[in-house]
């Protein structure tokens, strides 16, 4: 309880401090705010405007052709503000509408642009309104500060616009350079297919059952033959027997010698098993070699007796027709046999020509799925840059024609009226809470620098001695009417000034000096 009172005496005595010196308050507050005044109309006020931009996108067959079909606002906006607030925009705006003109006469203009680009231009994604974007300026003079927001708004649309079609450009153009060097990589690769086809065109494995099955007629061709030959050869055996046979009838009718008779004989089977020796051994062959010795042997031996070898086997029996139906009959066969034997080997040679062939199919099977595999690779990559060229080329069509994705202002940029910086009305309240709060601490100050007793707990703590009682202040007549009139003045100079002041304000707003 103790603690409590002297606590509310200390409260109770600031109050009527404050209440006793209220005046002083009032001044303080008033010649603040009068110097808020000054200072309101010395600083310079900060307005700001803003334009709405709409990301509109294209209609005609937005899901392909568009350059940026599946990128957002977001990334469209920052591309494009890059663009717009690269330094030679920012030099061209500046230069245009005279911005900051006493900072250009103190400072390089990369400050400058530096101060717009963090300070007073401000890109915001409106993510509430879908695709639209706001771009705001902020400025020292409202008429400035539209007009900029405008060129900033039209900025964009230009640098969409020229960013769109250099896109598209170069888009097309790539994919026509990477399309012409496909173009020569697949010519190649196809002229190799082409030349290994020719090549190898009998040994590829899509011919392979074909040549299985011409190999497989070959050889029934073959055996057939080989039947053929067996078959003249049996055929030969016999007329050359029946030959033999009548030449010895009319040898021994005729009276011919036995010596003669029996060297004809013997050439004669000399002959035919000579051409029996031929089918199964070549010319080289020991046995063949000697038969053909004895042949010339016998022929020298009738053609020193006077008797023409050839002339009896062809005909030498003029009176025989027999004789000479035989001997002309193992003449065909012989012809028979020699192109039998000829078909023969052009067969065989046929036939191992068609099996080296069914023998290489795996390997140029290899080979080929090899260079077909890097073939299909090539054309799968061509298709995918002629229908990417074709799409390229219609969305350049489209960024010339200005009917692609594009953007396009909403809300024009507005004549700001209030600041939002250097607003009179906040300032006033600021001014005169400031007022407040130095009369205040000024009242305070000068009671603590005041050393007299101010209470009667006071006397007792530095007499050391109670205080038997206090007289309270007692004022004459003259004295309340003196200081009712000194009041009265007082309220009636705080009045005036206030209403000065009050005065000033509605001539600054008339004048446009202040914005409430």
């Amino acid at each position: 309880m103790n603690t409590e009172i002297p606590q509310l005496d200390l409260i109770t005595r600031y109050l009527n401090l404050l209440i006793s010196r209220h005046k002083l308050i009032f001044a303080t507050a008033l010649l603040v705010v009068s110097i808020g005044f000054i200072i309101y109309l010395k600083i310079p006020k900060i307005y700001q405007s803003s334009a709405s931009i709409m990301y509109q996108e294209q209609n005609i067959n937005p899901s392909r052709l568009s350059p940026d079909q599946e990128m957002r606002i977001t990334e469209m906006v920052n591309t494009v503000t890059q663009q717009v607030l690269s330094r030679v925009n920012l030099i061209q705006i500046v230069n245009d509408f005279n911005l900051y003109p006493s900072m250009q006469k103190r400072f390089p203009i990369d400050d400058i642009i530096e101060l717009l680009r963090e300070k007073d231009i401000d890109v915001n994604v409106q993510r509430e309104r879908g695709n639209v974007f706001s771009v705001a300026f902020r400025g020292d003079d409202p008429q400035t500060v539209m007009a900029v927001t405008n060129a900033l708004s039209m900025k964009f649309i230009e640098e969409n616009i020229r960013v769109r079609e250099e896109r598209a450009r170069e888009t097309a153009s790539y994919i026509q350079d990477e399309l012409r060097m496909s173009k020569e990589t697949l010519h190649e690769k196809e002229s190799q297919m082409r030349d290994y086809k020719m090549k190898y065109y009998n040994e590829m494995p899509e011919e392979r059952a074909n040549n299985m099955n011409r190999l497989n007629a070959l050889q029934e061709q073959f055996q057939a033959i080989q039947t053929n030959i067996s078959d003249r050869e049996q055929t030969r055996l016999l007329v050359s027997e029946q030959i033999a046979i009548r030449k010895n009838i009319q040898d021994s009718s005729s009276g011919s010698e036995t010596g003669g008779g029996g060297t004809i004989d013997e050439l004669i089977a000399a002959r035919n098993t000579l051409k029996e020796l031929k089918t199964k051994y070549t010319d080289e062959h020991p046995r063949v070699k000697r038969l053909e010795k004895r042949i010339k042997q016998l022929e020298s031996d009738l053609h020193a007796d006077g008797t023409d070898s050839d002339s009896i086997l062809s005909g030498g029996f003029e009176g025989d027709t027999r004789m000479q139906q035989l001997a002309l009959q193992l003449k065909e066969i012989d012809l028979d046999l020699a192109t039998l034997r000829k078909e023969s080997a052009n067969i065989l040679t046929q036939m191992k020509t068609y099996q080296a062939w069914i023998d290489a199919a795996p390997v140029r099977e290899a080979e080929w799925a090899a260079l077909s595999r890097d073939y299909d690779e090539f054309k799968r990559y061509h298709d995918t840059l002629v229908a990417q060229s074709l799409a390229a080329e219609a969305a350049e069509s489209l960024e010339a024609r200005q009917k692609g994705s594009q953007f396009k202002i909403v809300d024009p940029a507005y004549l700001p009226k209030t600041p939002i910086k250097g607003s009179f009305l906040k300032f006033l309240l600021a001014f005169i809470a400031i007022g407040i709060s130095a009369g205040a601490g000024l009242i305070l100050a000068l009671d603590f620098m005041d050393t007299s007793f101010k209470s009667s707990s006071e006397i007792e703590n530095y007499l050391k001695m109670p205080v038997v009682c206090s007289l309270p202040l007692i004022e004459t007549e003259s004295e309340r009417k003196g200081n009712k009139t000194k009041n009265f003045l007082w309220y009636c100079f705080f009045g005036v000034w206030a209403m000065s002041l009050v005065a000033v304000m509605i001539y600054l707003k008339i004048n446009g000096l202040i914005i409430l």
